[in-house]
């Protein structure tokens, strides 16, 4: 049975989120503050956090950057009740996978939670059926996915894991443009509950790695109306 973390400091919104996963067969295990939740993390290999934003004390934010200062990759869903696009963006940039806004459907938490992990399971096969490769063909961008990491230009860039499937997507398939909606299927495995801008963050963030190291290079390019495609050099 998969275990699912749910942080949130309104216990009506618990007992509903509870109520709903266990039914679906979830073990949920719930706890009112951020501080809370770095503390139960480590004792449980949990398959996703549902983590509220509007937290005392540590804000579900400030949370969510320490967990990924951490080092865990666990999928996350974020709950807010903000309706603002840039609480969202926020968000999605320093790691979230998805996000819901309260009130929420409970049938529409589940489906996008269901989503999310398939999306996790079908990724974790990838990654073992493109570890038989040693490296990919000649770039200056290489990735070795024998050790998971990305280099560039000889540099090791420092990838989160959804940066890192992003980037193999493209590199697999080098001068082939792919649709933001495909990106989300083939990486995140996102439905059409997720804005498509979820790429464009990631997107934007690989690039800025990438730019640390060569400011002049043009890896990942715009076909603008299109998507994304990394260049054929």
């Amino acid at each position: 049975m998969q275990h699912i973390l749910v942080v949130d400091d309104e216990a009506a919104i618990v007992d509903v989120v509870r109520s709903r996963l266990e039914r679906e067969g979830f073990v949920v295990h719930a706890v009112m503050s951020g501080e809370e939740a770095l503390t139960v993390l480590p004792q449980q290999p949990y398959a996703a956090l549902l983590l509220d934003v509007g937290l005392p004390g540590i804000d579900g934010f400030e949370t969510l950057r320490q967990i990924r200062a951490r080092g865990y990759d666990l999928p996350v869903i974020v709950l807010t009740a903000r309706g603002d696009e840039i609480d969202r963006v926020v968000g999605l940039e320093i790691g979230a996978d998805d996000y819901v806004v309260k009130p929420f459907s409970p049938r529409e938490l589940v489906a996008r939670l269901r989503t999310l992990l398939r999306r996790t399971a079908e990724v974790a096969l990838l990654r073992a059926r493109l570890s038989r490769h040693e490296e990919l063909a000649p770039h200056p961008l290489q990735v070795d996915l024998s050790r998971h990491r990305v280099l560039f230009h000889g540099q090791v860039v420092d990838l989160r894991p959804r940066e890192f499937d992003l980037l193999v997507l493209l590199a697999t398939h080098p001068g082939q443009v792919f649709t933001r909606e495909a990106l989300l299927r083939q990486v995140w495995g996102y439905d059409t509950y997720v804005d498509v801008r979820t790429v464009d963050v990631h997107v934007r963030r690989v690039r800025a790695r990438l730019a640390a190291i060569d400011p002049e290079a043009q890896i990942i390019l715009t076909e603008w109306g299109v998507g994304y495609k990394l260049a054929d050099m």
